[in-house]
Formats: structure tokens, C-alpha cells, sequence
């Protein structure tokens, strides 16, 4: 089945591109903002806005999913897109550094309920497995591109216009979105298999933590933030203090980044045909942790210079697709279909939470003490959470979701190793 031959996925998927490359140009926009507020202070300001959109993901997803089948979602997401569009909108009026506090809180809460409801909604979309995975691939392709270009279209479109005028077009872009989705034939959500709210909001914490597979994806969701944590807080120090580069240069080795990413994704689907999810996730993990050691190298040589960060920063960028890119069809494979937005949700949560322990390494550390201290201490925490994931998640696991797997064997055990697969009692 060829992906976009769907109409419906089409469209969510043009929904998704335009809300992505408006979040990267408010990204810009909040930078420049920042430093018109509060002048030499700005990158404070930053780091609290980072921090304030890190709790939001955190803790906003599990409730999005604990109403998620009491609402009709298509109305959800045109209701959140449309409430982006109004925050964004306001941005430009602020006058005083506590409202880019709230107002960020209130945009970061609209993404946390959107992005786990919209990544629920592609498999009753896409329902073919292979169709599915080939999804799963535009996605991590649309978010590498968002990262490479919203910068470039930043720059040009600064060339001709103040930087207030990014957040109109980026409110513009959260409204066409909203028409996407509501030009969408979106099904509503299944009935949840957990009646009360409070049921429903710890369900897919616990469906990680009892499930062997899921809690192999936490310990690698802590890989990928670990390496992750290295680019997105230390480029622009190494870049500019080490290497003694530009502005431009520290773009350019994002880039590198994302280009290892981007190219990643593009050969898993073929890859994912052939070869089982934990093999490919493992392989990232591992390709990570090298990532990692590369860049303690990187301090160790200062002769590695240029090229050598270019090859670490674009290793590390191939691990995290091999990692991220699969991650889908884990979840779906792992739950019963009425319980896929609780379990979508948990690991949009816990994957921002692995991501707020190793940002502050990578920033306070590495501000307080160097590179390298900071560096070691993520080295760690990836190689720790890739021997995890070997741990935890069992060679020989079952395809189907693990509610079904359990069943199978209380029915037939005969048919069975005799190994628990799906959650623990």
C-alpha cells in the first residue's frame, strides 16, 4: 500500500509538517524575544522556558489521555491547534518576562495534549503494518527536516521582515493546521479499557513498567537523551569555545545532525521489512553509546577539530532515528487497540523526563565544571540505559499486544516456552 495514497494520513501528515516548522519558527522568534526583554539575561530566560516546556510534556500527556475517549478527536486537536495559534499570536505583545512564562506554559500544554493524540490517531489511520511503518519514517523524517530548515527560513524571512511578524505567520500556520484536521475523517477514540480518570492516568505508566518490551524503551528513551542532550545544550559552547567558530557554524553542525538522522530514516523502513524493531532500537543504543564516547574523545583530542565533531555529531544523529524511528510500532504491537492513546501518551512523558534529567547535566555541568565532566556523566547514563534496554526487553518477544500474549497462554500453555512476555502479574 503506498502511504500516500491515503487521504485521510495526507492530510494529518500536512497537519503535522506545517505545526512542526511554525514550533521551530516560534523557537527563533522566543530567542529574539528573549533577548529584547531581558538583554544579557536571555539565555536564563530560555532555560526557564525550556524547563516550563519539559514539566508541561511530563505531566499534561497522561491526562490528554485520560480524557482521550470522552472526546471526539478531530474537535481535540482543531481545538488545541486553534488555541496555539492564539497563544503564539499574543506573544509579540508581552511586555514583561513572567508573561512569556505563562503564555509558553500554555502553548507547551496545547503541544503535550496534541502530539500524543495525533500519534494515537495515524494507526486507526494507517492500518496496514507495513503502511504503518513507512509512517512512522515520514514522521521522524518531517521532525529531522523542521529541525534543519525552520532555522534557514528564519534567517531569510528576517532578512525582510521583524521578528515579531514569525510569530503571526506561525499562528497562521497552527490555524491552516486546524483546517487540515478538520477537513480529516478521524475516528474516535475506543472506549478505554479503565473506567475512572485516576485509573486511566497511571494505565500506561503501568503498562511500562509491567511490560518487558516498554520498559526496554524507557531504558532507551535515557540513551537518546543522554546522546541527544550533547548536541541540542553543548554545540553552540564546543562550536564557538573549542573550535572557535561562527553563528553559522554552530547551524551548520546542528545540521550535520540532522542530516544523520534524516538519512537514517529514510532506509528504516526497508530495514524495519526485514529486520525486528529490538534489533534495529538496540543497534541505535549501541551506535549512541559510541556517539557518546566519540564526543569525551573529542575533548581528550583537540585535534579531531571539525571533522571529527561533524562525524560524532552525525553518528549520533543516525542512533537516535535508529532508536526514536521504531518506537511506534513498539507501542502499538505492545496494547489492545483501546488502550494505544494511554500508552502513546506514557512514553511521551517519560521520553520528555529522561530529557529533563540530562539537560541539566548537559547545561549546569557543563557551564559549572567543562565538557568533559558533563560529557563522562552522559556517557554513563547512555551506556547504563543501553545495558537496560538488553536487560529488560527479552530476545524472544511476542508480536501481538501484550494483554492478547497473556491471554494465549492461560488458554494454551502447552503452546507456549513457558517464558512471560507481556506484563508481569
Amino acid at each position: 500500500m503506498r502511504l500516500f495514497t491515503i487521504r485521510d494520513y495526507r492530510y494529518l501528515f500536512g497537519a503535522q509538517v506545517i505545526s512542526l516548522f511554525g514550533t521551530g519558527l516560534t523557537t527563533v522568534a522566543l530567542g529574539l524575544l528573549a533577548y529584547e526583554l531581558a538583554g544579557p539575561r536571555a539565555g536564563a530566560v530560555l532555560g526557564t522556558a525550556l524547563t516550563i516546556k519539559m514539566v508541561m510534556y511530563v505531566v499534561i500527556a497522561p491526562f490528554a489521555a485520560a480524557y482521550a475517549d470522552r472526546l471526539p478527536r478531530r474537535g481535540f486537536l482543531v481545538l488545541l491547534d486553534l488555541l496555539r495559534a492564539g497563544v503564539v499570536l499574543a506573544l509579540p505583545f508581552v511586555t514583561e518576562i513572567w508573561h512569556v512564562y505563562v503564555l509558553i506554559a500554555l502553548l507547551q500544554a496545547s503541544s503535550a495534549a496534541f502530539t500524543p493524540t495525533f500519534q494515537a490517531v495515524i494507526p486507526d489511520i494507517v492500518a496496514d503494518k507495513a503502511a504503518y511503518t513507512r509512517a512512522l519514517s515520514a514522521s521522524q523524517v518531517a521532525y529531522t527536516m523542521e529541525s534543519l530548515l525552520s532555522p534557514v527560513l528564519a534567517a531569510v524571512a528576517l532578512l525582510f521582515m521583524s521578528f515579531d511578524l514569525l510569530f503571526v505567520g506561525t499562528s497562521v500556520g497552527f490555524a491552516v493546521s486546524a483546517l487540515l484536521v478538520l477537513a480529516t475523517r478521524i475516528p474516535n477514540a475506543r472506549p478505554s479499557a479503565h473506567s475512572g480518570v485516576r485509573e486511566k492516568l497511571v494505565a500506561g505508566i503501568g503498562t511500562f513498567v509491567r511490560t518487558p518490551r516498554l520498559r526496554g524503551v524507557m531504558a532507551l528513551n535515557m540513551v537518546v537523551a543522554a546522546a541527544g542532550s550533547i548536541v541540542v545544550v553543548n554545540t553552540v559552547n564546543h562550536v564557538r569555545d573549542r573550535l572557535g567558530g561562527s553563528q553559522s557554524d554552530v547551524a551548520w553542525m546542528l545540521a550535520v545532525s540532522g542530516l544523520g538522522t534524516l538519512l537514517a530514516a529514510l532506509v528504516l523502513p526497508r530495514l524495519l521489512d526485514r529486520i525486528a524493531e529490538r534489533t534495529v532500537m538496540v543497534t541505535g543504543a549501541g551506535v549512541l553509546v559510541a556517539g557518546t564516547l566519540g564526543a569525551l574523545l573529542l575533548v581528550a583530542v583537540p585535534a579531531a577539530g571539525w571533522s571529527g565533531t561533524a562525524i560524532v555529531w552525525g553518528v549520533i544523529g543516525v542512533g537516535t532515528a535508529l532508536v526514536v524511528t521504531p518506537t511506534g510500532k513498539v507501542l502499538r504491537a505492545s496494547v489492545p487497540p483501546n488502550r494505544i492513546p494511554e500508552v502513546f501518551a506514557a512514553q511521551f512523558s517519560l521520553s520528555h523526563l529522561a530529557w529533563l534529567v540530562t539537560y541539566p547535566v548537559a547545561g549546569r555541568l557543563g557551564t559549572a565544571a567543562g565538557l568533559a565532566p558533563a560529557w563522562t556523566v552522559l556517557a554513563v547514563l547512555a551506556a547504563a540505559g543501553a545495558v537496560g534496554a538488553l536487560l529488560l526487553w527479552p530476545r524472544r518477544d511476542p508480536d501481538g499486544p501484550a494483554d492478547e500474549m497473556e491471554s494465549a497462554e492461560s488458554v494454551s500453555p502447552s503452546k507456549t516456552t513457558g517464558r512471560r512476555y507481556g506484563p508481569a502479574a
